[in-house]
């Protein structure tokens, strides 16, 4: 494979904040090896970890061998920099759990089995740290960097100063020193001469360049990118419930979709750079495209498109293109039907809801008790009559009239019937 020019590729996408002097020309000389680092305290990566995902992915399509390291030494003992309290401890029968789950997910972004000769590799570094003992680890590792070099860092000063902070344990406080080692470690035994990681990384990073001149004698690089935020001031990567998670179990793909589609215009314009594989001529036809009509949205249909398309595959974004429209397009009572029942309850989220029994559907619900007396979506029968004259009532999307029995053929997924009165008033039966 050819070497296409990795930097310059990250610099129109907007994915470079820090990159150390001469990687350019590093990179452009032969295929090398560059690490990124996964936190593996969770069965799942989320969409906060998607830029470093996207570090990986884009030096692979630019002919070099990129390196995830499932951080199980370090996942034990927290990073400091930015947050304000340590980890929890995992057993290592978890840690190998969520590792397998991260490589799966990653497996969406980067080759992991093509045979290819930058395919890529995946490190556990509790591999090489959980024989090391703490007098062999500041013997051969702590004396070569001082603790001035280590203080001067901004990630220890903010934790050591910062207001509302209980200070940094020692344990914290060695955190770089462990992920300058890894950096070591990978280029004595990988080849691996580039680190890669956010902008909050680059004091742990380049401790990794300064042992690898100290103790191996050659030569590291360091690339981070910026820290994604949001126009509005809120965090990238959070939703009302939570961290956008890459497990459909944890975050459905219709969420996932919504979350992306619900992008302001500006960050949509960011966002299809660092999070899709498009090309440059293709994004600045759509933002162009997006500019002369920006109420079509094209930008955030688009990448909500790709990511999820990504992360999900084909058939998981049709199904969260045909959810998104049964709440605002022309859709069927076969489109309601054919979806899961998590696909059904995130969109119809925070609708009113009636449970009624199996028995009610035996001989057929009249509509008019479904519309009030047997639930109390209407507040009488004359008025879910007027309604049903208006011809503002459906069942399952479809317009019913005064005599209208519902029955179990309605149910969906053995278990919904969706009730609506003109466009927005949904209300949802439940069959126990």
């Amino acid at each position: 494979m050819s070497l296409q020019n990795f930097v310059e590729e990250l610099k129109w996408r907007g994915m470079v904040h820090d990159v150390m002097p001469e990687t350019e020309e590093h990179l452009m000389e032969q295929m090398r090896s560059a690490y990124v680092g996964f936190d593996p305290t969770a069965d799942s990566l989320h969409i906060g970890n998607l830029v470093p995902i996207m570090l990986l992915a884009f030096f692979q399509r630019a002919g070099h061998r990129p390196v995830a390291l499932v951080g199980g030494a370090t996942g034990m003992i927290g990073d400091p920099s930015g947050k304000s309290s340590e980890r929890n401890l995992l057993d290592e029968k978890t840690l190998r759990h969520n590792q397998e789950c991260v490589r799966k997910q990653l497996s969406h972004f980067l080759d992991f089995s093509s045979g290819a000769e930058n395919e890529a590799v995946m490190v556990n570094n509790y591999d090489w740290m959980k024989e090391f003992s703490f007098l062999g680890f500041i013997r051969d590792v702590g004396k070569h960097i001082t603790i001035n070099y280590m203080m001067a860092k901004d990630s220890v000063k903010n934790r050591i100063t910062g207001d509302g902070t209980e200070g940094m344990s020692f344990t914290e406080f060695t955190y770089q020193l462990v992920q300058g080692y890894d950096f070591l470690h990978l280029y004595n035994n990988n080849d691996c001469t580039l680190q890669m990681g956010g902008s909050d990384q680059w004091g742990n990073i380049t401790t990794g360049t300064e042992l690898i001149r100290r103790i191996g004698g050659g030569k590291g690089y360091a690339l981070t990118c910026p820290l994604i935020t949001k126009s509005d001031g809120s965090k990238f990567g959070k939703s009302e419930g939570g961290n956008v998670w890459l497990d459909a179990k944890r975050t459905s793909p219709y969420k996932f979709y919504q979350y992306w589609l619900n992008s302001s215009d500006e960050d949509a314009e960011k966002y299809i750079k660092i999070f899709t594989f498009l090309d440059k001529n293709t994004i600045e036809a759509l933002v162009k495209e997006h500019a002369e009509a920006p109420h079509r949205r094209v930008l955030q249909k688009r990448l909500a498109e790709e990511v999820t398309k990504t992360v999900h595959g084909v058939q998981q974004l049709e199904n969260a293109v045909k959810a998104s429209s049964i709440l605002f397009g022309k859709s069927t009572s076969a489109d309601i039907k054919s979806l899961d029942e998590q696909t059904f309850l995130d969109i119809f989220e925070g609708v009113p809801q009636a449970e009624i029994t199996k028995d009610m559907l035996q001989d057929g619900l009249d509509i008019i008790g479904a519309l009030a007396e047997k639930t109390g979506f209407l507040k009488s029968n004359g008025e879910a009559r007027r309604a049903l004259k208006e011809n503002s009532i459906s069942v399952n999307k479809e317009k019913v009239k005064e005599g209208y029995s519902i029955t179990s053929e309605d149910l969906i997924n053995e278990t919904f019937v969706l009730l609506q009165r003109g466009k927005k008033n949904y209300f949802v039966l439940k069959v126990q």
